[in-house]
């Protein structure tokens, strides 16, 4: 893979096209069956809200992979920590370095912006997501879920 062709950008109110494709990308590969987009005026002011974070990874201007996360505020501390909602790279850029490089981004971004680490939610059968986070330097923790 060329790395001038590598571009990682983090989406704002004038990237509605980009984060559509996010969208349409991360549908596919989590093969969600009931596919839903909000409203364009939604998803333009979710990319204003300073707590919501979408970057997106391109090969020769295509979307090849992104995520999309949350900032949370601690109230005990001066500082934030971020929570990963959704992560993915097109399979067939998978292993070859796009989820690193997207991960890099986001450490970057987090130290820029005083967030002191963040964090995201594996599900224990997803060996492939939980070999990549571990070779990554990433901390496993047992939790239990709860959704109401």
């Amino acid at each position: 893979m060329d790395d001038k062709k590598i571009q990682i950008k983090k989406l704002g109110n004038k990237d509605l096209f980009l984060f559509e494709k996010l969208i349409v990308m991360f549908q596919d590969i989590f093969e969600m069956e009931n596919r839903v987009v909000a409203k364009v005026s939604y998803l333009e002011n979710l990319l204003l809200q300073p707590g919501f974070i979408a970057l997106v990874i391109m090969y020769e201007d295509e979307v090849v992979g992104g995520l999309t996360a949350y900032e949370l505020p601690m109230y005990y501390a001066e500082y934030s920590e971020l929570y990963i909602y959704d992560i993915a790279i097109k399979p067939e850029f998978q292993r070859k370095g796009f989820g690193t490089r997207l991960l890099s981004a986001l450490k970057k971004y987090c130290k820029e912006n005083r967030i002191k680490e963040f964090f995201v939610e594996v599900h224990e059968e997803d060996k492939h997501a939980l070999n990549f986070y571990h070779s990554r330097g990433g901390k496993a923790e047992k939790v239990v879920h709860f959704n109401f």
